[in-house]
């Protein structure tokens, strides 16, 4: 959380400017809970590392009772994706630093595939003697992947309308609902325009004990880290199949768990992403979401449960779309200068798959050396772009400067 001690009671807590880390600052007056900044310094106080708290801290890792790596809704049939994967053809550099704009192009089964493959799927695995290890194109602290993919769509070529979530496991999908239900997403973001006319929206989540089971009540912090690595990586690849993409991360937090049906003892929406544009909106959002009461299978045999994490998260939520147009305005928009000074040649750069694949090795794995004229590439990428993909964040995301598209408003 970004704040300072001038009137902290009248302050309205915003993303950082840009990915500068430079703190922005708004008053307003209104008296929403995500504004309670001694939530922030609560949590923040409780779960920061110092010399004492690694050395006194007890906690040790019960590998008997390691997390499950997936959610698996064992009764739902499986919808395999395709496998052969498309090569764009567009640099990777290109696919960092440029933004698409709204261009009436509409996903695929393909390109869906693409997208959840590069953002999270398994692109590796390690077997030791407790198992396997599953390593995935998106990093994630302590290789325990806690961010779950979910979407839902209009009837797009080669799949039908409904909600699904994302099975890196069988690298396939599961329909949670049958139907088009961007409309909830509609409401829930206040009518957020790239959301309205997105014929496929993301929807990110972030589950507890997965990562709490070493990390503990630092979890929530985790899930902007890891999710920022995850959509840098989406946004990329978006970019690269030219497809329009923007992060929206202010939304009524209540109905997206609702419309996954999530128990947020354990798993809570996190952020949301509209991929693609069309003119037509979805059909209204139905006046009542059922419950799904889908079986999944248990993470462990049993969950530690640290109450700082799920308290926080309620301190950041919003509680109504009328919550979340009054905080949209707030967002300031962040203006980036164009690169000065010595311009040094650089190498063509790898495709973006290519690259994704490289990022996701694990720093155990033999890498290929980076020559000087191609490093410095990856940061005088970031320079170049004028706009960022955030509609509003109310949370903060740790995305990575070598991998990150800055479409954010």
């Amino acid at each position: 959380m970004w704040f300072n001690s001038a009137s902290l009671d009248s302050l309205r807590l915003v993303r950082p400017n840009s990915f500068s880390g430079s703190p922005v600052l708004r008053s307003t007056m209104t008296t929403m809970p995500n504004l309670d900044l001694q939530a922030a310094w609560t949590y923040h106080n409780a779960t920061k590392h110092s010399s004492s708290s690694i050395r006194t801290n007890p906690h040790f890792l019960d590998w008997a009772n390691q997390p499950l790596s997936f959610n698996i809704y064992p009764k739902l049939e499986p919808l395999t994706l395709p496998r052969e994967v498309r090569e764009s053809g567009v640099a990777a550099l290109s696919a960092i630093a440029e933004t698409i704009h709204p261009n009436n192009a509409v996903p695929d089964l393909n390109s869906i595939s693409q997208l959840l493959y590069f953002s999270a799927g398994i692109t590796r695995r390690r077997t030791y003697p407790g198992g396997q290890l599953y390593f995935r194109a998106a990093a994630c602290t302590g290789a325990l992947y806690e961010i779950e993919l979910y979407f839902t769509c209009g009837s797009l070529a080669g799949l039908e309308a409904g909600l699904y979530h994302f099975a890196p496991a069988d690298f396939g999908l599961r329909r949670l609902r049958t139907g088009d239900h961007r409309g909830v997403l509609v409401e829930a973001t206040a009518a957020e325009p790239s959301i309205a006319h997105a014929p496929l929206i993301v929807i990110c989540t972030g589950t507890y004990w997965r990562n709490a089971w070493k990390y503990q009540a630092r979890t929530y912090r985790h899930f902007g880290w890891d999710n920022g690595t995850l959509l840098a990586n989406l946004l990329a690849m978006s970019t690269a199949l030219d497809l329009s993409a923007k992060i929206v991360c202010g939304f009524v937090d209540a109905e997206v768990n609702r419309l996954l049906d999530l128990d947020t003892q354990r798993e809570v929406g996190f952020s949301l992403v509209a991929i693609g544009h069309v003119a037509e909106p979805p059909p209204s959002a139905p006046t009542e979401i059922s419950p799904l009461r889908l079986e999944t299978v248990p993470l462990s045999r049993k969950e530690v449960d640290y109450p700082a994490m799920r308290e926080f998260h309620a301190a950041s939520s919003l509680l109504s779309p009328e919550e979340v147009a009054a905080w949209r305005g707030e967002t300031p928009i962040a203006i980036i200068k164009g690169p000065a000074g010595k311009v040094v040649p650089l190498e063509p750069p790898e495709p973006a798959e290519v690259l994704t694949i490289l990022s996701s090795a694990s720093s155990s794995d033999a890498a290929p050396p980076v020559s000087l004229p191609a490093s410095p590439s990856l940061l005088l990428s970031f320079p170049r772009c004028s706009t960022a993909p955030f509609a509003a964040c109310p949370r903060i995301f740790w995305i990575p400067l070598a991998r990150s598209s800055t479409s954010c408003t």
